[in-house]
């Protein structure tokens, strides 16, 4: 999902989708809130029925209400009492933004037109604030991302729309199989766009909860779409948190990517798409996309090795990677030995390393989580006619549930070790507290959380 701010992200469903060892502090959003990996996985990774977490809305039953509890982030704002007074001043806030959308040329019958019947979606506060009990592992998260269903829809739709990604690539720059890879993705190539209303959802997020600021900004920018003619409103639906089209644009990324590549005087990239492709290039194109090159290698990690240079901030040359004896795994040289990569172990010494460009780093500031950019990039070598990962997964390590999580935080931090509020959710403060007592227990020191780790912490 298109997530790309310069506050930070909301958790939200993104832990239905990660693994706990790769769940960076949440970080700042390329273009969208951060309210999932994608709608897609909103529905296929959604909490099975009697847990603890929010049920997302089906189309089936029909939006769920809002659970009329505290939400989990312990934030002054989203108590229930402090959710109930905002709902009941909503048609006030909404009114009293009329002088900023001015400002931003918003005529008033527009404003007028466009707010009429908002209504505050409550259900909004409890996925805002979901924390699920399980996670997905990132073999697990793959697996259902990169599959040979979606692999066959993305050649179709590589061949259907060959002539605009032949224009959009020799006007931008940017991989084809990037572009085709990120809308399969992001809504299973626009069959999982999100049915909630844009408007309705930042209005709510404007006038209620944590992230008020930032949501005023994206409630007035879908404003500023619909009057200026680009979407129509029934076009203008997505995610809980605004993000909207194939390749989930929030509506503030719109405005700063949007293109009209055919010239209609529309910037539609819900459904043309030349301006989707054209869009999605031109925001990686901003971002730094380094045109002809790739994302990352995959590799294999000596025995013995050091994993606390296994650090997005400890990037190496790849000659300097390869005289560590960090070898690609298909046997080849790499390429471009000047290159500048860092290394990302996502399932510890057990599973495979991958040396990470600067491509990749730009595939993060579209989504800021290692394991959606992994399968970004891992999906758009397959859709080239690439092989599988060489390297097994360690599947038979069982992912920590969340209370587990909390339990070894707690547990680091009475050690000393962890400095942080334990929250279940495993940053890089987690993980560097955790590789510390790897280090002091004799084991390898690569910040993955198992549950033999967890044994060794509570002493038995």
């Amino acid at each position: 999902m298109r997530r790309r701010t310069k506050t930070s992200t909301i958790a939200g469903t993104v832990v239905l989708a990660l693994s706990a060892a790769l769940l960076a502090p949440l970080p700042t959003s390329a273009q969208s809130s951060g309210d999932g990996i994608s709608n897609f996985l909103n529905n296929m990774l959604a909490p099975k029925p009697g847990s603890n977490a929010p049920q997302p809305a089906t189309g089936t039953t029909g939006p769920l209400p809002w659970s009329g509890e505290d939400g989990a982030s312990g934030h002054p704002l989203m108590t229930a009492a402090a959710i109930r007074e905002a709902a009941a001043n909503f048609s006030n806030c909404v009114a009293g933004m009329w002088p900023d959308a001015a400002r931003r040329s918003i005529s008033q019958e527009s404003f007028q037109r466009f707010t009429a019947g908002l209504q505050p979606d409550l259900r909004i506060m409890d996925l805002m604030d979901s924390q699920p009990e399980f996670t997905k592992a990132i073999w697990e998260y793959l697996d259902i991302l990169v599959n040979d269903n979606r692999m066959a829809k993305g050649r179709e739709i590589l061949a259907k729309y060959k002539a605009e990604f032949d224009a959009v690539e020799k006007a931008y720059g940017v991989d084809r199989y990037i572009i085709a890879s990120i809308w399969g993705i992001e809504s299973n190539y626009s069959t999982l766009i999100g049915d909630r209303s844009v408007l309705n959802s930042t209005a709510t997020l404007a006038c209620v909860g944590r992230r008020q600021k930032y949501f005023k900004d994206e409630f007035l920018v879908a404003l500023e779409i619909l009057h200026r003619g680009d979407l129509r409103p029934e076009q203008l639906r997505g995610s809980w948190a605004g993000a909207f089209g194939p390749t989930q644009f929030m509506p503030t990324a719109f405005k700063r990517y949007a293109v009209d590549a055919d010239g209609d005087g529309r910037r539609d990239v819900v459904d043309n798409p030349y301006d989707l492709i054209a869009s999605t290039a031109n925001n990686l194109k901003k971002d730094g996309w380094q045109s002809g090159a790739t994302w990352g290698y995959e590799v294999v990690i000596p025995r013995g090795f050091d994993f606390m240079q296994a650090d997005r901030r400890k990037a190496m040359t790849l000659s300097q990677w390869d005289r560590l004896g960090v070898k690609r795994a298909n046997g080849r040289p790499y390429p471009k030995p000047a290159e500048k990569a860092y290394l990302l172990a996502p399932a510890g010494a057990q599973g495979p390393g991958f040396l990470m460009l600067q491509n990749f780093r730009v595939i993060m500031r579209y989504n800021p989580a290692e394991a959606y950019a992994l399968a970004i990039g891992h999906f758009a070598d397959r859709l080239r006619g690439g092989p599988p990962f060489v390297q097994p997964w360690p599947r038979q390590e069982r992912v920590l549930s969340r209370t587990e999580r909390l339990e070894l935080q707690q547990l680091l931090a009475q050690r000393g070790l962890y400095k942080g509020m334990p929250d279940g959710q495993f940053g890089g403060q987690t993980r560097e507290a955790l590789r510390a007592f790897q280090v002091s227990a004799g084991l390898p020191a690569d910040g993955f959380a198992t549950a033999e780790v967890l044994e060794r912490l509570r002493g038995r």
